[in-house]
């Protein structure tokens, strides 16, 4: 589903503040596999995001989603077939518009019509819209005419949860979305978050800076540190993990302890 080949990509180059952030990073998904990725500040897991929705162009390498080349795609068109959630809760929603709106605009979104979308949504797309809304337990399914700039961090994220999978995206892209909520509504969301991708089969890349959550999650564990992947396990190897497993894998591969408090303290 997803191929990288040797990407890499450098930041302000031939300047003091030149910074290689991705240095030729190969990654293969197969259709449903759910990727999370952990590593400290600064290895790259964002970046690596950024590049696979087309927020930069690599300077090296190749990337292709479903058989198809999009290294040089604009974002926007790539945004069309992959899915994105960000840590912020204020990203990725239109807070003036309703919930109504927000969900046509996501329903809508692999039209290529130019006519606004909001003519072409009818009765029973707005159903379809509460069925979905009634499944999130939030009870927006009766706020559907109210902003979205009025819900909370969680409702919000929950939404745009829903609104990035609402058309089925070929790869859903999660970057900490569950880490500015509070644990409750983390755990909601979380939840929210298996019970989607597992009901559509979604190939998932999830970025998290919890060590059980990246071995609890999906059915691959991605390790990253300077700008690389430097472990990469699945299957029965990763059923029998422990986090100081991962932590003794990381200084195998990398020659230094794993030092970011933020992830050694999480649980």
């Amino acid at each position: 589903m997803l191929r990288i080949e040797n990407i890499s990509k450098t930041f302000n180059p031939g300047t003091v503040n030149e910074k290689t952030a991705l240095s030729n990073l190969s990654l293969h998904l197969k259709p449903g596999d759910f990727a999370a990725i952990i590593g400290s500040n600064g290895a790259g897991k964002s970046t690596l995001l950024n590049a696979i929705a087309g927020s930069f162009i690599v300077d090296s390498g190749a990337i292709a989603l479903d058989g198809r080349d999009i290294t040089f795609t604009p974002d926007h068109k790539r945004s069309v077939v992959i899915g994105r959630l960000f840590q912020d809760p204020l990203r990725g929603t239109a807070p003036s518009m309703t919930i109504e709106e927000n969900l046509a605009l996501a329903y809508l979104r692999s039209q290529e019509e130019k006519t606004s979308p909001f003519s072409r949504i009818r009765k029973k797309d707005k159903e379809f819209f509460a069925e979905k809304l009634k499944l999130l337990g939030m009870g927006l399914e009766d706020r559907m005419r109210q902003p979205v700039g009025l819900l909370s961090g969680g409702q919000r994220q929950a939404l745009t949860l829903l609104m990035a999978t609402l058309v089925t995206p070929k790869l859903l892209l999660l970057d900490e979305h569950t880490a500015a909520l509070d644990p409750a509504t983390a755990e909601k969301v979380l939840e929210l978050t298996r019970a989607i991708i597992a009901e559509h089969h979604i190939t998932c890349l999830m970025v998290t800076h919890n060590m059980k959550q990246a071995l609890e999650l999906g059915n691959r564990t991605l390790m990253m540190a300077d700008g690389q992947i430097v472990l990469d396990v699945s299957g029965q190897e990763r059923a029998g993990m422990t986090v100081d497993d991962l932590l003794r894998r990381f200084k195998a591969g990398t020659g230094k302890d794993l030092d970011n408090d933020r992830i050694l303290l999480s649980d």
